[in-house]
């Protein structure tokens, strides 16, 4: 396991970006398989295009945003260790999380091809997933950034995130079979 972790290290220095995008893949993945299995206990009715959608998110469009975001917050200079530490987890949990949970959802509903369902969505999982993920990110990112060196923080954000993401998935699924959202889509249908 030791080699393992050492090679997973090194790949992290070598090629971050990569690495940390095929981290952010597999465990998006991860999350919702658990989600459908663990939480849905949808069995033989796997959807494995909802699986690859969040594979897909975690990887292409997650991954680079963090490993990016995370450059930009590590190059960040302030006058103390607190400092740093309050900036940072602020950084990231006041101006970057309340984009992040919004562009989640409508990137959920245009990958499902489904666009005109962003907003309905947003309006209603928006503030119970700001909510939680500050519940669960704040003390990680307290941790993260005053504990952690810089090139492995985004991966201590994602094993965190197996869990959030799990949550992501299965919020994602109810908010769009959320009362609401058929008589929405009715309403826009008739517009067209």
């Amino acid at each position: 396991m030791a080699g393992l972790l050492r090679a997973y290290n090194a790949l992290l220095l070598r090629r971050p970006l990569a690495t940390q995008c095929a981290t952010a893949a597999f465990l998006f993945g991860t999350g919702d398989v658990i989600a459908q299995q663990a939480v849905e206990k949808r069995g033989k009715e796997h959807d494995f295009i909802r699986t690859a959608r969040l594979t897909f998110y975690g990887g292409a469009m997650f991954g680079p945003a963090m490993t990016y975001w995370y450059a930009f917050l590590n190059k960040l200079k302030f006058a103390s260790p607190t400092k740093a530490l309050i900036y940072r987890v602020w950084l990231d949990q006041a101006i970057l999380t309340p984009g992040a949970v919004a562009a989640f959802y409508t990137s959920m509903a245009v990958l499902e091809g489904k666009p005109k369902e962003a907003w309905p969505r947003i309006q209603n999982a928006y503030v119970p997933t700001l909510v939680r993920n500050w519940g669960v990110f704040i003390p990680t990112q307290i941790i993260n950034f005053s504990l952690v060196p810089p090139h492995l923080r985004l991966v201590v954000v994602s094993i965190v995130s197996l869990f959030w993401n799990t949550y992501l998935s299965a919020a994602n699924a109810a908010a769009q079979k959320a009362k609401g959202i058929e008589q929405i889509e009715n309403q826009l249908l008739k517009v067209d």
